[in-house]
């Protein structure tokens, strides 16, 4: 009987000292993994190293309807996000990337018809014009439209879903503006 738990105790320790060494292991390699891969960006982007500074000119409300602080709002958004997501500095002018544009659309459509002729749901659409000047690459400048929506049940009112849905639509513009001027996309 001895002699058989002499063996299994000898086996629990080589077991035990194997994990330890492989452990080790994949513990060195991960780390001369993430070393070697140094210049990559967790955040995604794909800006210049020598583009320090962004503007975010105010954009305006170009269309009937939304909230009177819409554009507020929008402009903190994107500010905030670029302050957040990048390593640049949020100048109120001349910055390396300049961001502007008007809030074009705020629309709120019936969509999924019922037989009764009713609308089953309502959606409410943010669209905004966005211009985007790279100072440092002339070839990234753009003009181009960005639009979201969310819908809401047709027995609710926009004003019961507006304060709820707007930030959710601002947050994935803004976020499809980033990607288009910093991450490239």
């Amino acid at each position: 009987m001895k002699s058989k738990l002499f063996k299994n105790d000898e086996l629990r320790m080589v077991n035990k000292n194997w994990r330890h060494i492989v452990i080790t292991f994949i513990i060195l390699n991960s780390s001369f993994i993430i070393q070697s891969c140094g210049v990559y960006s967790f955040t995604g982007t794909t800006l210049s190293p020598d583009i320090k500074t962004v503007t975010v000119n105010n954009f305006v409300l170009a269309t009937a309807g939304g909230p009177a602080n819409l554009p507020l709002t929008f402009n903190e958004k994107l500010k905030e996000y670029y302050q957040r997501y990048t390593n640049l500095k949020v100048v109120p002018a001349n910055g390396d990337m300049v961001l502007e544009g008007n809030i074009t659309g705020y629309d709120l459509v019936a969509v999924a018809p019922t037989a009764t002729d009713q609308a089953g749901v309502n959606r409410l659409q943010i669209t905004v014009l966005a211009r985007f000047y790279n100072n440092k690459d002339e070839t990234k400048n753009f003009e181009q439209p960005f639009s979201f929506y969310k819908d809401f049940p047709q027995n609710q009112t926009l004003s019961q879903n507006e304060s709820r849905l707007v930030p959710i639509i601002l947050d994935q513009i803004v976020l499809d503006i980033f990607n288009k001027t910093a991450a490239d996309w």
